[in-house]
């Protein structure tokens, strides 16, 4: 859509404002297939205004959940308009500061914007049963040992094929051995919560020492840990053992216990495999070359994951090789 039917939309729906005053200006985001607009009504006022594919099914949910997070007290966005037969949605501009522009400050400054991030997230993972059932019928699919399987094959497609260019056999090989479908099949059996599903650095935004979340469209029932592995295993922001030992014990109120350890350490597997089958495809095939930076820091991290965990011995070997 040109920046002339985005401006014509706009003083459609939002009169009040000065014509001659409202700018349209583009950010530049991730790899979303969504387009998103700083729309600058006046020198103290501005919208983010996002055009969405209407084909896809998470964009269409967008609204309903943020309407959702804010009925529960959870910091996001307030929506302003949504016009969903052009898949506009004007919402409100909390800035340009995220967790990932905090990388290079001090701990002590860092640890309050990750604690206050954790208690946004933990709010939603904390939610009845009754409330989550209610909100499903807007959300994806759920995290079932198939969705875990397709973030196996996705890594397996778009990394070790597509950017390593590991010979299809030797992936194959890999990619048949029964201890994924048990991981698979392991955590689809455990109690489902709401989780935000991609709970990574650029996705909190911080306001006045406040945690925001953002880009939770693909929100779904899932398994807590696969958040906090999002967030302290994202391959943007080095965090070390000490740092994310203080933010799992925040968030847990104490010393988390093995169980919930050993849970936490695969879904950070699933996690980092899912990562790096995005940042092939992101990079390979949609052509967002900057992707494909992450994917030396990601395979650390997960060649530090898988270590931990029984039956992927072949799968650590190929890990030692891709150094």
């Amino acid at each position: 859509m040109k920046t002339e039917l985005l401006l014509h939309q706009t003083r459609l729906h939002f009169p009040r404002f000065n014509v001659d005053e409202i700018k349209i200006t583009p950010i530049e985001k991730g790899g979303s297939d969504r387009k998103f607009y700083r729309v600058r009504c006046s020198a103290e006022q501005s919208l983010i205004l996002v055009k969405y594919n209407r084909d896809r099914e998470e964009n269409r949910h967008y609204v309903e959940i943020a309407q959702f997070l804010e009925a529960h007290e959870i910091r996001a966005p307030r929506i302003y308009h949504h016009d969903p037969d052009e898949g506009l949605i004007w919402l409100e501009d909390l800035g340009e500061s995220d967790l990932f522009s905090s990388r290079n400050e001090s701990w002590m400054v860092r640890r309050a914007f990750y604690e206050s991030a954790l208690d946004e997230t933990r709010k939603l993972h904390q939610l009845p049963e009754a409330v989550c059932i209610e909100m499903r019928q807007h959300l994806p699919a759920e995290f079932n040992a198939a969705l875990y399987a397709w973030e196996q094959s996705y890594f397996f497609e778009n990394c070790l094929g597509r950017y390593f260019q590991i010979e299809q056999a030797k992936i194959d090989q890999v990619a048949q051995l029964p201890g994924f479908a048990k991981i698979a099949e392991h955590l689809a059996e455990l109690p489902r919560v709401l989780v935000h599903r991609d709970f990574q650095s650029q996705n909190v935004l911080m306001r006045n020492g406040q945690a925001y979340l953002i880009d939770f469209q693909g929100m779904r029932p899932g398994l807590a840990h696969y958040d906090l592995a999002s967030l302290l295993y994202d391959p943007y922001v080095d965090l070390t053992e000490a740092e994310r030992k203080e933010l799992l014990e925040h968030y847990c109120g104490e010393k988390p216990a093995a169980d919930f350890l050993n849970t936490l350490q695969l879904c950070a597997m699933q996690r980092l495999m899912q990562a790096l089958g995005a940042y092939g495809f992101l990079g390979l095939v949609k052509e967002h070359k900057h992707f494909l930076q992450h994917i030396p820091k990601a395979v650390s991290s997960l060649r530090e994951v898988v270590a931990k965990v029984d039956g992927l011995e072949l799968f650590k070997n190929l890990l030692i090789e891709l150094q």
